[in-house]
């Protein structure tokens, strides 16, 4: 059983056929499993060729042929027998005995049965430098949403929640951002479009959060002008405008008590949560 960390061994037309098997068979047998991280942002962005340029000029990819790490899906807790059952009876997926007794209720880790990937499998809610959730039970949480993937909204909250960001989330968010409208700027709310108004709606009550994330919009920009402006720039202003955009729409959002009473305290105490790589 290979470590944590290994590279997917297969090309990514071959990697995402799997990873869309996966979901629709799950899907078929009523279990709710979605698609987070790059692989989702990948998978959104397949009908957008022209966004998907970014990561060749901006090099997101060292090796072509092996593009992703891992696969992060997402569950229900409700349907976690459902799903240990799913992986292990019917794909026959190996799981990780290490992380299956220690995190087992909140995260599992398989292995595909020929080693090719590892899948980390989450529960109800991300719980990294700040937490994401989506609820605990079908029909009455969030990745009913999307299909095969986490909505967008949730895709910008799982990048912009972390503390230590790097080039790589921050060229995901680029791809995104640039074949993405906001909801607001459409008026109205489907699959296809950026649900700006709950991202700023969930930012509005956590100012460790809101901190983090106002933060990294700001590398975005930095980023995006920096490496963007001389080899595409009709890229940087659609791109710098959603920027704006949600800035905008998360300033004005009005602020919970809490978010308020914490925002007093500001960063002269830790306001996001120490990571730690689960090492095998």
């Amino acid at each position: 059983m290979s470590g944590l960390g290994k590279k997917v061994s297969l090309s990514p037309e071959e990697f995402i056929n799997i990873v869309r098997e996966i979901i629709e068979r799950a899907q078929k047998r009523n279990i709710i499993l979605r698609v987070m991280g790059a692989v989702a942002i990948y998978i959104h962005s397949l009908d957008k060729r022209e966004s998907l340029r970014i990561y060749d000029v901006m090099k997101r990819f060292k090796d072509e042929e092996n593009l992703f790490t891992d696969l992060d899906l997402i569950g229900y807790s409700r349907q976690r027998k459902e799903i240990i059952d799913y992986f292990e009876k019917e794909l026959k997926y190996k799981y990780d005995p290490y992380v299956k007794a220690l995190f087992g209720a909140r995260r599992l880790v398989y292995y595909h049965p020929n080693d090719y990937f590892h899948i980390d499998i989450f529960f109800d809610k991300l719980e990294f430098s700040h937490d994401i959730f989506f609820g605990d039970r079908p029909g009455r949480g969030r990745l009913e949403l999307d299909f095969p993937t986490i909505s967008l909204a949730d895709l910008v909250l799982e990048k912009l929640q972390i503390h230590e960001i790097n080039r790589k989330d921050l060229i995901d968010l680029s791809v995104l951002f640039h074949g993405h409208e906001l909801c607001s700027e459409i008026g109205r709310v489907d699959r296809d479009c950026i649900d700006d108004e709950y991202i700023s709606d969930v930012l509005s009550k956590d100012w460790g959060f809101w901190y983090d994330a106002t933060t990294n919009l700001n590398k975005l920009r930095y980023i995006v002008v920096a490496e963007l402006s001389q080899k595409m720039p009709e890229y940087v202003d659609k791109i710098l405008k959603k920027i704006d955009l949600l800035n905008k729409k998360i300033d004005e959002k009005p602020k919970s008590k809490e978010w308020i009473k914490r925002s007093k305290i500001g960063t002269s105490k830790p306001w996001y949560r120490e990571v730690e790589e689960i090492e095998r």
